[in-house]
């Protein structure tokens, strides 16, 4: 008799197991990432959404080794299969760019500005791929060209101040693309950028991704860009994911109380003249996090459960969890990925 056997279980692109990042301060240890876990697949869009403050670019940054030297972190982060907190500086750095690669908020600063776009993109291409310089630059136009920047040939020549926020801001893609890396990070790249431009770099992006078959983690504050470019969504807030699911499971059905407050304080069409609604108070002291839940002291329903013990994470659905002391307590775990 033959036995079937069962189909493997592809490796996903990212793994991330019980991430901690932390820093020291003026003798005080600073919690930016807290017990992150999750696994994204190449082809997959993940949007983590919060405010300001809540861990999301240090989580970012980690998975690539970016942060400070006084950074200590804990878990693991996988990248194809990889360790990358197991590895050297140089085995890492040559990761960067060709197999993980990172789109930074604000390209004016991100690019060198004594170098013209053109021979940053070749050096990039140099330095991770056995190409000749002719081949480098011949790479360099046509991902100018799959960006959709005009005059690829000339634009190769300009200095980044020599262009406009929008087309910086594809010339950045263009440069995090050069090597077609499996996974690309993205750190609010749309934030400065004006409305028009905004929904075109996210279409763009979107496009891009689902081409090259990447893994896309984006990170944003913005409920309505979310919206426009996830698959699945984690909101996270003080260093842990609060609540995570397909994008349909968060911003629809909301159930944890930050997710919706923050929903609620999303501005939108026709709002003109109506009271904006804030979510009250501020976000924790990262140095001293409370012992319960990190939102309880800005939540509306708070009870005295939620301040003695970090609450539990609820599984909702197959694809949907949330971790509030409030919600009926289900026997099956649920870990995003």
């Amino acid at each position: 008799m033959m036995t079937a056997c069962a189909t493997p279980t592809p490796t996903p692109a990212v793994s991330v197991r019980d991430l901690t990042v932390a820093f020291a301060r003026n003798g005080a240890t600073i919690s930016a990432v807290n017990g992150v876990s999750y696994d994204l697949a190449r082809g997959e869009v993940l949007t983590i959404i919060g405010e300001s403050g809540s861990g999301k670019s240090v989580m970012l940054r980690a998975l690539l080794g970016l942060n400070s030297n006084s950074a200590r972190l804990g878990g693991s982060i996988r990248i194809n299969g990889v360790d990358m907190t197991q590895l050297d500086d140089e085995t890492r750095s040559a990761m960067r760019g060709r197999d993980i690669s990172m789109i930074f908020q604000e390209p004016s600063t991100a690019f060198d500005p004594v170098y013209t776009i053109g021979e940053q993109i070749i050096e990039t291409v140099l330095r991770h791929e056995d190409a000749s310089y002719a081949e480098a630059h011949s790479r360099a136009k046509e991902m100018l060209d799959l960006v959709s920047i005009p005059s690829a040939e000339r634009r190769l020549r300009n200095f980044p101040h020599e262009m406009s926020g929008g087309m910086r801001q594809r010339a950045m893609i263009a440069l995090a693309l050069a090597c077609r890396p499996s996974v690309l990070l993205a750190d609010e790249p749309t934030t400065a950028l004006d409305a028009t431009v905004q929904i075109q770099i996210l279409l763009l992006l979107r496009k891009l991704q689902r081409e090259l078959d990447m893994a896309l983690i984006f990170v944003t504050h913005d409920m309505g860009v979310a919206a426009e470019i996830s698959d699945r969504v984690a909101v996270m807030y003080a260093g842990r994911f609060v609540e995570t699911g397909s994008a349909e499971d968060v911003l629809l059905n909301a159930s944890h109380p930050y997710t919706r407050a923050m929903l609620k304080a999303t501005v939108h069409a026709g709002m003109r003249g109506q009271t904006l609604t804030t979510i009250q108070g501020a976000p924790p002291d990262l140095r001293a996090l409370p012992q319960g839940c990190s939102f309880s002291p800005r939540c509306p329903a708070v009870q005295t459960t939620c301040q003695m013990a970090q609450p539990p994470s609820v599984s909702l659905s197959q694809t949907h969890m949330a971790a509030c002391t409030q919600l009926p307590v289900s026997a099956v775990a649920c870990r995003l990925g």
